[in-house]
């Protein structure tokens, strides 16, 4: 099953430090990297180079480059909402655009997320109020 396939590559993530713009297990990540991770780990290569981007996440305006390449790679989420391993798209700040990924890993009512951010590191963290308020959008990753 493509959840549990996502999740066992996730939980491999966990422990790895917050490097931005890095994407490598056990070595340096960040958000976009673990997502990146998983996806080589699915599919082989990645679909196009990443270019550099902000850590920034009081960007306020702007492009929604990460939600646009979300949309373009991974695939809508259906009427029922999210599940485990399926990617979840932050907004950090309200007005600001999406800047934060990560999957979740447990359903409501107590649901969770693996993720990296800055000073941290992978963790599974509980998806709090106000976590899930700041998720723009949810996405699957295609079958393989």
């Amino acid at each position: 099953m493509m959840a549990d396939l996502v999740l066992q590559e996730a939980r491999r993530w966990i422990g790895t430090p917050y490097i931005h713009q890095a994407s490598c297990a056990g070595a340096g990540t960040d958000c976009l990297g673990l997502i990146r991770g998983i996806w080589r780990r699915l599919y082989g290569a990645e679909p196009f180079p990443i270019p550099a981007y902000s850590a920034d996440w009081a960007e306020a305006g702007g492009t929604e480059t990460l939600l646009d390449a979300a949309g373009k790679w991974l695939c809508p989420l259906g009427p029922g909402g999210p599940a485990p391993g399926d990617v979840l798209v932050f907004r950090m700040r309200e007005g600001g655009i999406a800047k934060h990924l990560g999957v979740l890993s447990a359903p409501w009512p107590a649901p969770r997320f693996i993720h990296a951010y800055s000073g941290h590191y992978v963790s599974e963290s509980a998806l709090t109020t106000p976590w899930a308020r700041r998720v723009a959008a949810g996405f699957s990753f295609p079958p393989i």
